[in-house]
C-alpha cells in the first residue's frame, strides 16, 4: 500500500489533463460568465497547453505557458488575452489578465480554483474573473489524447489565418490623428524599416492588423505619414481595422507599425492585411524597441 500510495501521489499532484468549468466576474452578473475548458501538459515545473472559453456568443482559443510549483500546488500563468466583460458585438478589447490557481485533490474529485487578475496598470478596468475548474479523470489518464489535443488547438486557432469575413466584428479605427507625445517621441527615435511596397488602385484602402501567429500579447502603435492614428492597441485573432484615403500629392504613402512591446515571443510581429478593391495584400511586418516596420503604398498610374 505504501509503494502504492507513493506512486500515486505525483500523478495526483499534476495539472496535466482536461480542466472543465466557470468564470465569473467579482463585480458582475449572471450574464457576464465564462465557460471554459482547459487543457495542459507538464514537463517538470514547466507547463502548457490551450484555453478554450466561451463568452456570450463569442469563441476564444488561446495558447498558455506557465509555471506549476508542486510544494504549494500554485499554477500561475502570465499574459492571457481575456474578452473585457463589458465588450459588444460591434467592438470587443482584450484584459491581459494573469492566471493563478491553486490544485485540490481529494478522494472525490481534483478542483483547480483561483482568479484572473488584471495587470496593475488595467486593475481599476479590468476586475478579478473567478474561477472553478475540475479535473476530468477518465479523459485525462490518458496521456496520448491530452498532447493531441494541445496540438491540435495550437495548430487550428493560435496559428489562425483570417480571411475577409473575419474583419465583420473588427474593431475599426478612423484615420484621425491623435496625440500621445511618449508614442510620438520614442517613434522619431526609432528607425523606420521598409518592409514591404504595394501598388493599389484604389484611393482609399482597408487595413486590417492581426497577432502573426501565436498571440502572445504583442501591442502595437500606427502611424500613418508620419501621423499617430492609435497607439497601445493589443494585437489579437481579431482584426485592429484602420480605413485610409491616399494623399495624391505623395509619390508614396506609408502605414508604419511600432512596437509597444515585444510580447511573450519576440520580435513583435504582425499579419497586415491591405483589401484594394477586390484586390487583397497580405504582408507579414516584424519591429522591434530599436526599429519600425514600414510599409510603402504607391498609387498605380491609370
Amino acid at each position: 500500500m505504501l509503494l502504492l500510495a507513493f506512486y500515486l501521489a505525483p500523478a495526483q499532484n499534476k495539472v496535466v489533463g482536461f480542466w472543465y468549468g466557470t468564470a465569473n466576474i467579482s463585480n458582475g452578473g449572471s450574464t457576464n460568465n465564462y465557460a471554459m475548458e482547459v487543457v495542459m501538459q507538464q514537463t517538470g515545473s514547466s507547463v502548457k497547453g490551450v484555453l478554450n472559453y466561451y463568452f456570450r456568443n463569442t469563441f476564444r482559443s488561446v495558447p498558455l505557458k506557465g509555471v506549476y510549483n508542486a510544494q504549494s500546488r500554485q499554477l500561475l500563468i502570465p499574459n492571457i488575452p481575456i474578452t473585457y466583460h463589458g465588450s459588444t458585438a460591434q467592438i470587443e478589447v482584450d484584459c491581459m489578465m494573469n492566471f493563478a490557481g491553486t490544485l485540490r485533490v481529494s478522494k472525490s474529485n481534483t478542483i483547480m480554483a483561483g482568479r484572473f487578475t488584471g495587470n496593475a496598470q488595467y486593475r481599476n478596468t479590468c476586475p478579478d474573473i473567478s474561477f472553478d475548474m475540475s479535473l476530468d479523470t477518465a479523459a485525462s489518464n490518458n496521456l496520448d489524447s491530452v498532447y493531441a489535443e494541445v496540438r491540435k488547438k495550437r495548430e487550428s486557432y493560435a496559428l489562425w489565418q483570417p480571411d475577409e469575413a473575419d474583419t465583420l466584428v473588427a474593431a475599426t479605427v478612423l484615420q484621425r490623428p491623435v496625440v500621445n507625445f511618449v508614442v510620438a517621441n520614442q517613434y522619431r527615435e526609432r528607425e523606420n524599416e521598409v518592409q514591404n511596397e504595394i501598388e493599389v488602385e484604389s484611393d482609399s484602402l482597408l487595413v486590417n492588423f492581426y497577432d502573426n501567429g501565436e498571440v502572445d500579447g504583442d501591442s502595437i502603435s500606427v502611424f500613418y505619414n508620419d501621423q499617430l492614428l492609435s497607439f497601445n492597441r493589443l494585437l489579437s485573432a481579431r482584426a485592429i481595422q484602420f480605413r485610409i484615403g491616399l494623399n495624391p500629392n505623395k509619390e508614396f504613402n506609408e502605414v508604419t507599425m511600432f512596437a509597444d512591446n515585444l510580447g511573450a515571443i519576440s520580435p513583435n510581429t504582425a499579419l497586415m492585411i491591405v483589401y484594394d478593391g477586390t484586390k487583397r495584400h497580405d504582408i507579414r511586418l516584424s519591429s522591434n524597441l530599436e526599429k519600425n516596420a514600414t510599409v510603402r503604398i504607391k498609387r498605380k498610374k491609370k
